[in-house]
């Protein structure tokens, strides 16, 4: 109800309050004398023009029982019985108890201790003008006046109509109906009772509109906002039930404004709510995903989810910060109920999402943003097109995150010199992304793979790889000649390393048996990766990529290894050696494994750039913590075939990010 029409109605009920009481006085003395006539004028007063649309808080009951202690003041001494001595003490109560809520309250009703939630609700009910005033003027009526008389049954009926048939709600259906009646083209949704961080506004229904007027999330509306006197354009996110009365939540901001050239309707009332038809051809809907909620931080924000567009891990959305677009990924989601008051609830989907940042088309790559959205602040749906420079080697479009065709970005040599764990169960598209990152790197990389299935073997057939040993030959080797002695290896592996590192071809396959056959070979291979080592060592610009597959079979961890495999130790140890002081002569790993319990931990460790595909083991999980963050980790065991999130220094993005490494997309 607009303020004009509160005011009017304020005056009429004032003089029939003051005609009542001229009729059964024959005076005006009542004005200053009687009480009844007191409790009544605040009655009108506070519960139709100021408190009662606003009612609420404990401020609002404070004031009330101030009025009340004042106008209780103000009953003669010979008329202070066992009722006024009763609400004297419901006043001061009312008093103390609402002043210390005021100081003592910092959350939400529905999250406050149960004593809190008690005595607040209770306060709310006992202070309301209706409730406190109502109870004066009917106690005062009947000390001045004999219940049977003429006198009283005239204030009775003026309270019945007043407070029982509810004149502030009678007004407003009267001010919505004429108003439709004077010919406006839609009957309004309701009045403005509340905003929340300026863009969000609260509007309970008005019962005319809950009857006659169609409408549903994500409507748009029109109002005129008394605080400046504006016209503004707004979209319904949310309807609920609050205290028994219909809500909806209205958002309104400078982007929808931006949609509506001019005001819809001709006459508007102030902080009235009329839904509008009449909408302009727009995207907002179809980018719209939520807004910025509590928890929100520089690396993560939290929204709530309240779109008509579907979402899934993975996605890129966007917000909007000075004029800079912000991207962020998706990577977690959880339903909440929120407490409204007394026994009233909603239900809510919070979103979260890790800032990738602004995506930098120079560079490539995302660059951190430095600061946090505000709440309320509108989450879209990212783009999907953005302006992406032409990549060239040693730089590697890695896949792209879901749904975009953003790409993630590696260096290739980076990925060498930095060592890099692949890791992911079977099927996870590990080996399929570490043959891809093969093919790329021959161009300028020696890369030897130390193969145990014979895949490495069948995949990159076509590049016709030099074979420093295959595993039939090894064995007949071992079983043929029990007198091998670890210097005819070193001379027979270095004059193979030397000549596949002088030669034209930079595919070389070390096939190794089943370790178990003998444990020579064990020793066979901590020899191979000396040499390797050693020639990388004395040939300056050398560069050697080592792709072990299957890497808990020759560097497990140390739990994995029995009491006197001394051989199996060397291994790890030379491996662990190489890892530590291999970049500095070009010699890098590709570690690929299932399992990061099973690997060894020294070698793990040193690996600087991360691409993990799903897992579902502990120990995987504490390794990449350290890694990807709480935020992603939470994902690893969701991710899709052939998805990853990948991190480290080969990436141009800072940020550890899902990516979709699918042969249609990469």
């Amino acid at each position: 109800m607009s303020r004009e029409y509160r005011l009017s109605f304020l005056i009429l009920s004032l003089v029939v309050l003051v005609s009542i009481g001229r009729i059964i006085t024959n005076d005006f003395s009542f004005l200053t004398n009687d009480f009844w006539f007191t409790s009544g004028l605040l009655l009108l007063i506070l519960l139709s023009l100021i408190d009662q649309p606003f009612f609420a808080k404990d401020s609002n009951v404070f004031l009330n029982a101030i009025a009340g202690f004042l106008s209780l003041l103000t009953v003669d001494i010979g008329d202070r019985d066992v009722l006024f001595w009763a609400f004297f003490a419901a006043v001061l109560y009312l008093i103390l108890s609402s002043y210390v809520l005021m100081w003592v309250r910092e959350k939400t009703l529905g999250l406050e201790s149960k004593i809190i939630q008690l005595i607040t609700r209770l306060n709310r009910t006992l202070g309301r003008p209706e409730s406190m005033f109502s109870a004066f003027f009917l106690w005062g009526a009947s000390k001045q006046y004999l219940m049977s008389s003429n006198e009283f049954n005239a204030l009775l009926l003026f309270w019945i109509v007043f407070t029982i048939l509810n004149i502030p709600s009678i007004a407003s259906s009267i001010e919505l109906t004429l108003k439709a009646k004077k010919g406006d083209p839609k009957i309004a949704l309701g009045r403005i009772f509340g905003v929340q961080a300026n863009d969000i506004f609260m509007v309970r229904m008005a019962d005319i509109s809950l009857r006659y007027v169609k409408h549903s999330t994500f409507d748009f509306v029109e109002f005129k906002y008394s605080v400046n006197g504006k016209i503004k354009h707004g979209l319904i996110l949310d309807t609920f039930l609050l205290n028994d009365q219909q809500w909806i939540k209205v958002l309104s901001n400078d982007k929808i404004d931006g949609i509506f050239e001019n005001s819809v309707l001709s006459t508007h009332s102030s902080d009235i709510v009329y839904r509008v038809d009449e909408v302009p051809d727009n995207e907002y809907l179809s980018k719209f995903i939520g807004l910025v909620t509590e928890g929100t931080t520089i690396e993560k924000i939290r929204f709530v989810y309240n779109s008509q567009i579907d979402i899934s891990e993975g996605q890129l959305v966007e917000v909007h910060l000075n004029n800079r677009i912000v991207l962020y990924q998706i990577t977690d989601g959880i339903v909440k109920i929120q407490k409204l008051e007394n026994k009233d609830e909603g239900g809510l989907v919070i979103g979260e999402a890790i800032q990738l940042g602004i995506w930098n088309v120079d560079k490539s790559c995302f660059e951190k943003h430095g600061w946090l959205p505000s709440i309320n602040n509108v989450v879209f749906k990212a783009q999907t097109e953005f302006e992406i420079p032409e990549i060239d080697y040693p730089d590697y479009k890695l896949g792209v995150i879901p749904g975009t065709k953003l790409p993630s970005i590696i260096d290739l040599r980076s990925a060498v010199i930095n060592h890099t764990a692949i890791l992911g169960i079977t099927g996870s598209g590990k080996s399929f992304i570490t043959i891809d990152l093969i093919k790329q790197m021959l161009s300028d990389t020696k890369v030897v793979c130390v193969d145990f299935t014979g895949e490495y073997a069948r995949e990159l057939s076509e590049s016709n790889p030099y074979r420093i040993i295959d595993s039939e030959k090894l064995k007949e080797k071992v079983e043929n000649d029990d007198k091998l002695n670890d210097k005819a290896a070193k001379e027979f592996l270095a004059e193979k390393i030397e000549d596949f590192a002088k030669g034209d071809n930079n595919l070389a396959l070390f096939e190794l048996p089943d370790l178990s056959n003998s444990t020579y070979i064990l020793k066979f291979t901590q020899i191979f990766l000396d040499s390797i080592f050693d020639y990388a060592k004395n040939n300056e610009g050398s560069r050697f990529c080592i792709v072990v597959e299957e890497a808990h079979t020759v560097i497990p961890e140390q739990n994995f290894l029995g009491v006197n495999d001394f051989d199996a130790k060397a291994v790890v140890h030379k491996i662990g050696q190489i890892a530590l002081q291999g970049r500095k002569y070009g010699v890098g790993f590709f570690i690929v494994a299932q399992r990061t319990a099973v690997v060894s931990k020294t070698v793990l460790t040193q690996c600087n750039t991360i691409i993990a595909f799903q897992a579902f083991d502990q120990t995987s999980y504490s390794f990449l913590e350290n890694h990807i963050g709480k935020d992603l980790l939470g994902t690893i065991p969701r991710l899709k075939p052939y998805h990853a999130i990948v991190t480290g220094k080969a990436f141009k993005s800072v940020s550890p990010m899902i990516i979709d490494l699918t042969r249609g997309e990469s």
